[in-house]
């Protein structure tokens, strides 16, 4: 027989489960690693008052439905494993504190901070404290039973609101990431067009040096033409001045 993995809750001996057994035990489920109820596991209701007598038994049975039976199959044998319903005593606590304590150094759990191995050993820890209470007050062990799903829907609670924000933060980081990645894009392409103008503004500065340099030579040149004429122009006038008094002073 294979036997399952250990676990601070304590259970009896595995039996091999007839077809009786298995049809009986509807409420088994097959063997896990973690043993933990799901949150929204309903929980037991009060037990009714009876002799008693009978208060034993009934604490039994309450404690077999609020930590259904380990299934597994080895084979062509369906192995059934109930939790068990011995008493407990004040040394059955210390060894589970030790063996606490082993199990946290053995799977190396972390000390601080999240760590789901040992929240699944304090589980584990905690659903064996309800068994032990459970088995000498019923209802105190349905009030810890009731606490121990709370805690767990808190967590469970916290965790979903941990997984969104995780979500929504990397979801914003590839967001600012893409938008650095634009802006990059962006500020090449407005460099790019920068040393474009840059160079627009150059040729239109050396066209202007150009066209004011010709400008200037042709000014220069109309200028001395200008000059050329003028003095042509004078000295015609000078000539035809003295050809006149030259014509004009042998009259008189």
């Amino acid at each position: 027989m294979i036997e399952p993995l250990q676990s601070l809750l304590k259970y009896d001996t595995p039996v091999v489960a007839n077809q009786g057994t298995v049809r009986k035990s509807v409420k088994g489920r097959p063997f896990k690693v973690s043993q933990h109820q799901p949150v929204d596991s309903p929980v037991p209701p009060p037990p009714k008052t009876k002799p008693p007598d009978g208060t034993k038994q009934q604490n039994e049975e309450i404690l077999h439905v609020m930590f259904a039976p380990r299934e597994w199959t080895e084979g062509n044998q369906v192995w059934l494993q109930r939790v068990s319903t011995a008493p407990c005593t004040r040394a059955d606590v210390l060894n589970l504190e030790e063996l606490l304590d082993r199990k946290l150094q053995q799977r190396r759990a972390l000390e601080t901070g999240i760590c789901p191995v040992r929240r699944e050993l304090y589980s584990q820890c905690f659903e064996e404290l309800i068994r032990q209470v459970t088995i000498n007050c019923a209802e105190r062990g349905l009030l810890l039973l009731r606490v121990r799903d709370e805690i767990q829907m808190t967590i469970s609670a916290y965790q979903k609101l941990y997984e969104s924000s995780v979500v929504f933060g990397m979801r914003k980081a590839l967001q600012a990431e893409q938008g650095k990645v634009d802006m990059q894009q962006r500020i090449l392409d407005l460099e790019s067009e920068m040393q474009e103008l840059s160079s627009q503004l150059n040729e239109q500065k050396a066209e202007c040096v150009a066209t004011k340099k010709r400008e200037e030579e042709k000014r220069e040149v109309q200028e001395k033409k200008h000059m050329e004429q003028v003095q042509f122009l004078k000295r015609t006038n000078q000539q035809i001045k003295a050809q006149l008094e030259g014509i004009v002073m042998p009259k008189k």
